[in-house]
């Protein structure tokens, strides 16, 4: 019978090198699906390059909140050149765009109606002059008349109180008669009422007269302004340059028909000018006279304040004229077209961010805020903004990184990677 063979114990460096090839299966295993789950997450999460998003640092600082609005540069000094009344132009003697002095002559228009006018005026004047002349010696002749009759009849009184005199003293002698002596006393007081009723009639021709005068110098006055008036009619159809300044328009066309009252010329002061600007009447009560303004173009920026808002409401707009600081700007142009931020509050020692288009307006809203490559959503709430920064009232701190470009692309993920 053979003999029974016995288990034999396993060598100790076999047993060391089983642990340790299942140990590494271990973390080969743990390896795989650790590489796995990142994988997955890196799928699953999107991202977005560094290149395409703009990123700001919250920040303490100042803001002014603005109302933005389409401003257009004009002249502070600008006068209009009208007809002064129905005619054409006979001539043309300036070009839009020159320079020109006060007194230059622009243009001539045709003053035949004036002329006329003036001259049949001329002959009504020249025509009351002779009313009055005529009305002057016809008084003069009735008060020499009249005056003369009052010294005959002044005569007449003394030689009838003479005779009547007379007549009383021989009546007491019984020489007169009764009859004599009341024949004498009508006598004296018929060429006392003689003498009464003329110069009555001295005083009323002078009256009388003295009013038909005052009326021909009325209407001499009269017809003394319509002429003044046409003269000036007649020297406006000479038109000429109100002030120094720009020619910045003209009614050029030689023989036009042009109303009264229309316009035929435009002129401007040179290098002084204001800003005109337009916005939705939506902000009309947040506007007042002496707000800052803040006028750009072409990435100069020049202070301002409003100096009227203009009282009529146009198609949902309002507008406004703003003084600028530097009225005097080397770069404004006429009519060249301005970005206006009137500033109506203005905060200090706040939390602040750049602006972008990831905002819109005031109150909360949602945002992304950057932290270890990681871009997660919160929500912001915002407060006053200029257009370059916004204030941060809360949901961030001083040091936050935000994303302020466009975040459509992504707005209904909870969070997004940020790749270099």
């Amino acid at each position: 019978m053979p003999a029974l063979i016995m288990d034999q114990a396993i060598p100790l460096d076999i047993l060391h090198r089983r642990t340790r090839m299942r140990l590494a299966s271990t973390l080969l295993v743990l390896g795989a699906l650790c590489a796995a789950a990142w994988g997955l997450n890196r799928a699953l999460r999107p991202s977005v390059s560094a290149a395409d998003v703009v990123v700001a640092e919250v920040r303490r600082g100042n803001v002014d909140n603005t109302v933005g609005a389409a401003g257009v540069v004009i002249p502070v000094h600008e006068e209009v050149v009208a007809s002064p009344g129905a005619s054409r132009v006979a001539k043309v003697l300036a070009k839009p765009g020159q320079q020109v002095r006060a007194g230059d002559l622009l243009l001539e228009l045709d003053d035949r109606d004036i002329r006329l006018a003036l001259e049949a005026l001329k002959e009504q004047l020249a025509q009351q002059d002779n009313r009055i002349a005529t009305l002057k010696q016809e008084l003069e002749q009735k008060r020499t008349q009249i005056t003369s009759s009052l010294e005959l009849l002044e005569i007449d009184l003394q030689a009838a109180r003479a005779t009547l005199e007379r007549n009383e003293k021989l009546r007491s002698s019984g020489l007169v008669s009764g009859e004599n002596l009341l024949t004498a006393q009508l006598n004296v007081k018929r060429t006392e009422i003689q003498l009464r009723q003329q110069r009555a009639l001295l005083e009323a021709t002078h009256r009388t007269t003295a009013t038909n005068i005052a009326a021909a110098d009325l209407q001499k006055a009269i017809l003394q302004k319509q002429i003044a008036q046409q003269e000036q009619l007649l020297d406006r159809t000479r038109v000429r340059a109100p002030f120094g300044g720009m020619l910045t328009w003209l009614l050029e066309e030689e023989g036009a028909s042009v109303a009264a009252g229309q316009l035929v010329a435009r002129v401007s002061e040179l290098n002084n000018y204001r800003v005109e600007a337009t916005l939705s009447d939506f902000h009309a009560r947040q506007l007042a006279p002496g707000q800052a303004v803040r006028v750009e173009q072409n990435g100069e920026v020049m202070a301002g304040a409003v100096h009227t808002i203009l009282p009529e409401i146009q198609n949902g707009t309002i507008k406004l004229l703003v003084d600028l600081a530097q009225p005097r700007n080397p770069h404004l142009r006429n009519k060249m077209r301005v970005d206006v931020a009137v500033v109506t509050e203005r905060r200090t020692n706040v939390l602040v961010v750049d602006g972008g288009p990831a905002f819109n307006g005031r109150g909360p809203q949602p945002a992304f805020v950057v932290r270890d490559g990681v871009a997660r959503r919160t929500t912001l709430d915002l407060g006053a903004g200029d257009g370059k920064v916004v204030e941060v009232v809360a949901g961030a701190h001083a040091g936050d990184r935000v994303v302020v470009s466009d975040t459509a692309d992504f707005k209904h993920r909870d969070s997004i990677r940020i790749t270099n």
